[in-house]
């Protein structure tokens, strides 16, 4: 899926689709993924002029990609779609509150501790292999868009881009996330801990390991028979506690609970213990896999001290 959070941010895509001949070049490509310019434009009655002028929009568009392979009469363009699916968000949610934005990639955590089932894979392969937690230390683990576990923890440290004179008011932090399931099930209850700077947030029971349908983003050669996407949570500790999803109470730990200042040290932790009630593990979605493109993302609103409550 290509996801922009603004029209403003789509504007090349929707000038690229703004002719009835590329959304045909667009319709004959994703009817057949083997098609090369030759073809496209001998179907469309198209000089190769002309072909190579839509072929390059789209292309500089992001919404298909060229390879080139040996042909009968020298080398021929094989045009294939990158994605399957467009959002746009069209009406942005506007925060007029002071605030510093963050994406951090699920591969770079700093500390973990992580028991089997687990694994980690890139957007274009598996990190060495499942269920060996050897591999959530090597290098590749930076580029990870998946990573799972069934029992153990993940932490992270959180920017602190506060002022001396500004103080936090609420932190944000979204995020996709699963259980963790041999394979998938949807059925597969998961109590999955949260914690800053040790302190404890409160939990939230993720509902099962999802994998009835291929992700929007999930890669090709991704295996049918493991799990596909999460559900889109997003963790909020302000003055009256902390949340998931805004309006679901999961503790009554506060932002001035956490006693973070600008000279504070913020790390955030996940937490699946072997012990608790449904010790279903935790599967976490980074960028170009499961439904939403996107890192762990995490906003810190403040005020300055001068300013009223």
């Amino acid at each position: 899926m290509l996801y922009f959070k603004t029209v403003h941010e789509a504007e090349e895509v929707l000038k690229a689709l703004s002719t009835p001949m590329r959304l045909k070049i667009m319709e004959m490509i994703y009817e057949n993924d083997n098609l090369s310019m030759n073809d496209i434009a001998e179907a469309l009655g198209l000089t190769n002029s002309a072909i190579s002028m839509h072929v390059s929009k789209l292309e500089k568009a992001g919404l298909i990609k060229i390879r080139t392979t040996a042909g009968k009469r020298g080398t021929m363009k094989i045009i294939h779609p990158r994605y399957d699916r467009l959002m746009i968000d069209l009406a942005p949610i506007k925060d007029t509150r002071k605030c510093y934005q963050d994406d951090i990639k699920i591969g770079y955590y700093t500390s973990h501790k992580v028991n089997t089932t687990c694994g980690i894979a890139t957007v274009k392969k598996i990190v060495g292999e499942f269920d060996d937690s050897r591999y959530f230390t090597f290098p590749e683990r930076f580029e990870a868009s998946i990573l799972w576990f069934g029992s153990g923890f993940l932490e992270y440290n959180i920017p602190n881009h506060l002022q001396a004179g500004q103080v936090l008011t609420e932190l944000q932090i979204s995020f996709e996330i699963s259980s963790e399931y041999p394979g998938w099930n949807d059925d597969y209850p998961s109590d999955i801990y949260f914690y800053i700077n040790n302190k404890p947030l409160g939990l939230w029971v993720s509902p099962g390991d999802f994998g009835a349908r291929r992700g929007y983003l999930t890669p090709l050669w991704w295996p049918d028979t493991l799990n596909q996407y999460g559900v889109l949570k997003t963790l909020i500790i302000n003055s009256e506690g902390t949340f998931i999803d805004g309006g679901n109470l999961i503790s009554r730990t506060t932002i001035d609970d956490l006693e973070i200042d600008y000279t504070s040290t913020i790390t955030f932790r996940f937490e699946v213990p072997k012990d608790t009630t449904n010790c279903g593990g935790l599967t976490l979605f980074g960028e170009d896999f499961g439904d939403y493109n996107q890192a762990i993302k995490v906003k810190t609103f403040f005020r300055d001290s001068q300013d009223p409550y």
